[in-house]
């Protein structure tokens, strides 16, 4: 690196914006954006303002009536490939065991409290603090090679509408810049600031047991639903073991989860019905299809299926996974970027899935907070110190990835 990019570099890292990134990260929360529910739209609105007052263009798409989708771009950056940004604007319900509203964020030290500061409101204001400080790259003699993008999602929570939605209309992301690749996709969810390469995939099937109703003095007349379902839970057990048998070295196996259970029609009926919600984590590659073959193929050889009885199984969501190659330059980017930050692989799913196998673009995981302590928990919080790092870290990633060296 020249003494003059490293003295731009600098400039730019002095100019991320701390309280900035707190009063939007604030901001953000105080928007509920709750799924289930559809109630992104006020928390956008809150995105929008904010990108637009930065400078950047904003185009604001529903990916379903009253659920838009946000592309910003910042006025930067040549005809090469760019740098996204991912993030997406919904948040889990809040739950039971808060010790204030979470929706009105506070402040205890240095931590930021409130539903989403974690997953992922946190995260997104630093990209978007990350971006203003790019956007001033030509004060500094810095020229960037590409267009620096963030695009925030709805519905990632629950079934992926935002993302799916974008990667049907890829256009959304090329047309205020004319730019048609992208050297690669940061997406901003809560890693501890460790660089996650590959993502297990997530899918959910709801599985319908018909049966056969009797009155449950003389069981024998009918065929219980519910005694097939538990047989079929014990075909997604055998299953579970054989997925573990042969774990990746980056991302283990894939996992069944049966995690809900409804059924039957009285204490005196035999059940006419049963149905299963099971969770499938995936692996790179796994297709829900196939996944639903082999499982009622599974089910047809234990015998299950007889007189009286049917089984259909239903994809119902479907996260693909990913994993990008350990050596690609966004990888050593981003740990560089993040000083040297670990790289690895991750349980969780999101929504890079799709960047990476419907776009192609090279995907990776780098945020502040912690999927496992901090999201989704009561009092979830964000460090805003952490916040800051994550900025000065993607100013870093994109200085490395869209100059030459």
């Amino acid at each position: 690196m020249t003494a003059r990019r490293d003295d731009a570099l600098a400039a730019l890292l002095e100019a991320v914006d701390a309280a900035a990134i707190d009063t939007l990260t604030c901001a953000l929360i105080a928007e509920s954006s709750v799924n289930p529910g559809g109630t992104e739209e006020s928390a956008v609105a809150v995105l929008a303002d904010a990108c637009r007052a930065a400078g950047f263009a904003v185009d604001v798409v529903e990916a379903a009536p009253g659920r838009p989708n946000l592309v910003a771009t910042a006025p930067i950056g040549g005809t090469g490939p760019g740098l996204m940004f991912l993030g997406h604007s919904d948040v889990v319900p809040a739950g039971p065991g808060w010790s204030a509203d979470p929706f009105v964020p506070r402040r205890d030290g240095d931590l930021i409290i409130g539903r989403g500061a974690s997953d992922m409101k946190g995260g997104i204001a630093a990209a978007v603090a990350a971006m203003s400080a790019l956007a001033r790259a030509g004060e500094f003699g810095l020229e960037l090679s590409g267009p620096v993008q963030l695009v925030v999602t709805v519905d990632e929570e629950e079934h992926g509408a935002g993302v799916r939605h974008l990667v049907a209309n890829p256009d959304l992301l090329h047309r205020m810049t004319g730019v048609e690749e992208f050297a690669g996709c940061i997406v901003a969810e809560p890693t501890r600031m460790e660089v996650v390469r590959g993502c297990r995939g997530a899918s959910y099937f709801e599985i319908e047991v018909t049966g056969r109703a009797a009155h449950s003095g003389r069981p024998s007349d009918g065929v219980s639903a519910i005694d097939a379902a538990a047989r079929v839970i014990e075909v997604i057990r055998a299953d579970q073991v054989r997925l573990a048998a042969a774990p990746d070295p980056l991302l283990g196996f894939g996992t069944w989860n049966v995690g809900t259970i409804q059924g039957g029609q009285g204490i005196s009926v035999v059940a006419p019905s049963c149905s299963l919600g099971v969770d499938r984590r995936l692996m790179p590659g796994e297709d829900v299809h196939e996944i639903r073959d082999r499982l009622l193929a599974d089910i047809d050889a234990a015998g299950i299926v007889v007189d009286g009885i049917d089984v259909r199984v239903t994809p119902t969501m479907f996260l693909p996974g990913f994993a990008t190659e350990v050596d690609h330059p966004l990888v050593s980017a981003a740990s560089k970027a993040a000083l040297d930050a670990p790289v690895g692989g991750w349980t969780a799913a999101c929504d890079g899935g799709f960047i990476s196998t419907s776009l192609g673009v090279p995907t990776v995981v780098l945020g502040p907070g912690d999927i496992n302590t901090q999201a989704h928990q009561p009092d979830e919080s964000v460090g805003l110190s952490e916040l800051v790092f994550a900025a000065q870290s993607y100013v870093r990633a994109a200085v490395d990835l869209l100059t030459d060296s």
